[in-house]
């Protein structure tokens, strides 16, 4: 065949998988469309990389009259109509079909080399979207950033610096929770504080504690409770003084939210709950008009003829029992029986000895006749057997699930589901966004599954979760403290996130200043340095772990020098800097009038390992999983480490290559932390 196209950009597997499309098409002309199926050679001292489309090939052909006997065959004509390509040095065909490749050493150098004088933004993956919007962080106005929202906040910031890495135009937003019921019990509670309305931000002094404050108030005191939820009408219906008030309390958690973003550094734009507000009316209406929102009847009928009114609760009636389900612990009263308050998860016994359970989504089964209430709902009596239809709210119906997508609530407020509908629709019509991404807990996973279901039904996502526009639900577990449970203070108190990242600082400063630093530094290097270790230990202490588990929050593990830690891994970047700067050379000369060789075993395969970075990128972007990025790092580091253990660079024939290859290793490490939104150090 002619030799093929010279063609240097995407990844290594991009790149092998173009030569391999071309001798696809010509072993197997009548077969079209067919994906080469390119990975990493499970044994090394097989090759490099394999291609493993033989097999399926061969179950495709046979009985069509092909020359073929067997998958081999396929396999031996795919390798000798391969184009001759500079990246291949040998191939071999092994078992049934499998290719393996052995990249060329010499190729493997000049694209190293290459990318030196380029850049490194030159091994940029290719992904298959222009714009996406990443949601992340999303903490709620009147209340401080705690540990819980570190992951959010880390993870979605290195997703969205991978996706922008990736030529990606990214939208950063902040769905701060700035609207909502518990505005107008912290409106009130300041009006009453404050009656004048004229109020500094000494007044209402820590916010979480004039929340905690309020929240007393408002679960206390009837009256107030009735005034706060009057203020909430008043500051939607545009009051001056309330939105006046709301404005003020909004701006006092921006400037500590600021503080926090400042430490992580940290870019968002905020558009919260508020800002898709006017666009709800709007957005339901069209799904009304698609015929998918519904108003849920909600009616139950005992023998004697009593109907319930269940609040966010779907009713079932059967032959044998009459069962209801009831959500999140509400209180239900029995007649002739005590109050029960019932916790998720908790089985309750009443006076009659009658077993009631009520974890969420669970069943309660009550005796014929019985009349039960719930709280914020009353009890309607009918005559003669007659069923009482009682409006309730208004819902999607999502197949497959036991409970609606409620839209619109009984008493017409909106909810979360109605926000991010709207929201949904704002980010795909006016932002034209193509892939919409949201970093949540994983408790969240359902509300997702039902609202993008919804999004579905009303055609503004396709079915085929392949293509675009698409969403995805970024879930994470929980950060949890030495003793197994979420990770508090030792007064039960929520760990607030400036605490934390201060207290990571002072460790490290400390560690610093044992080791003699503050001596040999200024203190601008030893405040830098500090920082730099220290919210880099948090961050990556996180991110290396799958985001779907759980991770214990431990100082001691994430500040060690030694093993998979964001500390051993400056401290690797800081060496390779200091062997470059020891050598004298002028480095940026070295690139332009240097060679670099890989002529050792260790120097190739830290060569081979640092042609896959855009793999790694790639595949931690597709999969929104930025652990495989920290893997790839931890991996470099190792590598460099063998190759410097096996190779001496200064003083050595080599020099000049090798510390071209030491060169490479840093640039590589310096983007790797820079996507995990960690800041580099140069000496240690």
């Amino acid at each position: 065949m002619a030799d093929a196209p010279e063609d240097n950009t995407g990844s290594l597997k991009e790149q092998l998988a173009k030569v391999f499309e071309a001798s696809i098409k010509v072993t197997v002309p009548d077969e079209s469309q067919v994906v080469p199926i390119i990975a990493p050679c499970s044994k090394k001292e097989s090759g490099d990389y394999q291609c493993n489309n033989a097999m399926s090939l061969w179950s495709k052909i046979k009985g069509k009259g092909t020359e073929f006997k067997g998958p081999q065959p396929v396999g031996q004509a795919i390798m000798r109509n391969l184009p001759a390509s500079d990246m291949i040095e040998s191939c071999s065909v092994a078992g049934p079909g499998f290719i393996n490749v052995k990249l060329s050493t010499q190729w493997i150098a000049k694209s190293i080399q290459k990318m030196l004088i380029d850049g490194i933004d030159t091994w940029a993956p290719k992904l298959p979207v222009k714009r996406a919007v990443v949601d992340f962080s999303s903490p709620n106005i009147a209340k401080e950033m705690h540990v819980g929202h570190l992951r959010s906040t880390i993870i979605g910031d290195t997703l969205a610096r991978m996706l922008e890495y990736s030529k990606v135009d990214v939208l950063r937003r902040n769905h701060v929770g700035d609207w909502g019921t518990q505005f107008g019990m912290l409106i009130e509670f300041l009006f009453e504080k404050f009656p004048d309305g004229e109020v500094n931000d000494q007044d209402i002094g820590e916010l979480e504690v004039f929340y905690k404050a309020s929240k007393q108030r408002f679960d206390g005191d009837k009256e107030f409770k009735e005034s706060a939820q009057q203020a909430v009408v008043r500051l939607q219906g545009g009051e001056e003084k309330y939105r006046k008030a709301w404005a003020q309390i909004c701006e006092i958690s921006r400037r500590g939210f600021e503080q926090v973003y400042r430490r992580l550094g940290v870019h968002l734009e905020e558009k919260g709950e508020s800002f898709y507000n006017p666009y709800i009316p709007g957005t339901l209406d069209h799904l009304r008009q698609k015929g998918l929102i519904k108003k849920e009847a909600q009616a139950i009928k005992f023998k004697e003829g009593q109907a319930i009114k269940i609040e966010r609760a779907k009713v079932e009636k059967n032959k044998e029992d009459l069962v209801i389900k009831i959500e999140r612990g509400q209180v239900v009263k029995i007649e002739g029986a005590q109050v029960i308050k019932t916790e998720e998860g908790k089985v309750i016994k009443n006076e009659k000895g009658k077993v009631i359970k009520n974890e969420e989504g669970k069943v309660i089964k009550v005796e014929e006749g019985q009349v039960i209430k719930i709280e914020g709902a009353q009890v309607i009596e009918t005559e003669g057997g007659q069923v009482i239809e009682i409006e309730g709210a208004h819902v999607i119906e999502i197949e497959g699930k036991d409970i609606p997508l409620i839209v619109i609530k009984k008493d017409g407020g909106y909810n979360y589901a109605s926000t991010d509908l709207a929201a949904l629709w704002y980010r795909l019509n006016e932002e034209k966004a193509e892939w919409i991404i949201y970093l949540t807990d994983v408790g969240q996973r359902e509300h997702f599954e039902m609202f993008f279901a919804a999004a579905k039904l009303a055609g503004w996502l396709p079915t085929d979760k392949n293509k675009y526009p698409k969403t995805s639900h970024v879930g994470f577990g929980l950060v949890l403290g030495d003793d197994g449970k979420r990770f508090r203070t030792r007064s039960t108190e929520v760990v607030k996130l400036v605490d934390l990242l201060d207290e990571a600082k002072r460790r490290c400063k400390e560690a610093l200043e044992e080791r003699g630093k503050a001596a040999q530094w200024t203190p601008e290097e030893l405040e830098q340095t500090s920082e730099a270790i220290g919210y880099g230990a948090v961050k990556y202490a996180d991110l290396k772990n799958n985001r779907l588990t759980n991770y214990t929050f431990n100082f001691d593990q994430m500040l060690n020098d030694k093993g998979n830690t964001a500390v051993y891994l400056l401290y690797a970047h800081a060496r390779i800097c200091s062997i470059i700067r020891k050598s004298g050379k002028d480095i940026e000369e070295l690139k332009r009038e240097g060679q670099l060789k890989l002529e050792k075993d260790e120097e190739r395969k830290l060569g081979l390992h640092l042609l896959q970075f855009p793999e790694a990128v790639k595949e931690a972007c597709t999969n929104l999983l930025p652990n495989v990025l920290c893997e790839y790092l931890y991996d470099l580091s190792e590598k460099f480490t063998s190759f410097y253990s096996e190779c001496q660079v200064v003083g050595s024939a080599e020099e000049r290559s090798r510390l071209l290859l030491c060169e490479a290793t840093a640039v590589v490490m310096r983007k790797c932390f820079y996507l995990l939104g960690i800041t580099p150090v140069y000496k240690i």
